[in-house]
């Protein structure tokens, strides 16, 4: 036997969707506006110095000879040559510093996230880390400069440009790398280890590839960030108007340094030559900047693991 409840009978139940006071809504409407009032404001200056470093550069750009000579056949204030000895040293510098920080800079993230864990000298190892990255890139101009050339006697070159930028780079490679590490699941190295897979081997096969899209891009953060300082190519490495492939010997441009080479010669009245060779030069460094970032976000995309 069944019985049925009334209408009257049985039990009232809540709407799914509950009316939402005017109060709450105003807050929603005041935190969305600030959310993106702050956006805006972070945005803007960026836009503002990419736009202007377009406006200023974008007339050497276009043409083949900037990309395909030189300053030496060309006086200081007169119209024509290219920026390739600064392009060259730059890439040569910058190229020899992530040869040298990226694998100091992974293998002591690898130690801090799968070894050092609670033990002292991994928290010495932080602190130290943590000390580096707050050290001024004149600090560690200085430091080499005191140790490559006063010690040791060896000349200015762009390879102690290199050294000192190796001091700068380790640190954020460190970081990124640590934290990147950190985010995969220990799930996946335990499930290693239960297959009785050694644990240097779980690392290189498992725990580097799940995270190698992260590594990667802020290895090339690091790297952006190395390219445009000046400090050391100030102290270590003289300028030059010729292109220098040696790395290890005679002076070397790059494209910093020729920028603070023409504001110290040259006018920098708008339409001079000096004006338009810094802007251009300041715009070559960022295309460059930005076609590394490309190259290195199709990578990461690649060796991304693939989701089902």
């Amino acid at each position: 036997m069944t019985s049925t409840l009334s209408e009257t009978e049985r039990p009232a139940s809540s709407p799914a969707f509950q009316h939402i006071s005017l109060a709450r809504r105003a807050k929603n409407t005041l935190a969305t506006v600030l959310v993106w009032l702050s956006f805006l404001i972070a945005v803007a200056p960026l836009v503002w110095v990419l736009y202007t470093v377009i406006a200023n550069g974008i007339k050497r750009i276009p043409y083949s000879n900037w990309w395909t000579q030189d300053f030496g056949s060309v006086l200081s204030d007169e119209v024509g040559g290219g920026v390739l000895h600064a392009i060259v040293g730059s890439l040569e510098q910058g190229l020899v510093c992530a040869v040298i920080a990226v694998p100091l800079g992974l293998l002591v993230a690898i130690y801090l996230v799968e070894y050092g864990r609670n033990a002292r000298l991994a928290k010495v190892t932080t602190f130290m880390v943590d000390i580096l990255s707050g050290v001024p890139s004149i600090v560690a101009a200085l430091f080499i400069y005191a140790l490559w050339v006063t010690t040791f006697g060896l000349p200015r070159s762009g390879f102690a440009v290199s050294l000192a930028l190796v001091l700068l780079m380790i640190p954020v490679v460190v970081r990124s790398a640590e934290e990147m590490l950190r985010i995969v699941p220990d799930d996946l190295r335990e499930a290693s280890y239960a297959l009785g897979v050694p644990k240097w081997k779980t690392i290189m096969k498992i725990v580097l590839p799940t995270a190698l899209s992260g590594i990667i891009s802020g290895i090339m953060m690091a790297l952006a960030r190395v390219m445009g300082e000046t400090a050391p190519l100030l102290v270590l490495v003289g300028y030059s108007a010729y292109t220098n492939w040696n790395l290890f010997g005679h002076e070397q441009a790059s494209l910093p340094l020729l920028m603070n080479n023409e504001r110290a010669t040259n006018s920098m009245e708008p339409g001079s030559v000096g004006f338009d060779r810094i802007w251009g030069a300041a715009l070559t460094l960022v295309l460059i900047i930005a076609l590394i970032n490309l190259v290195a976000t199709v990578i990461s995309r690649v060796v991304a693991p693939k989701k089902k």
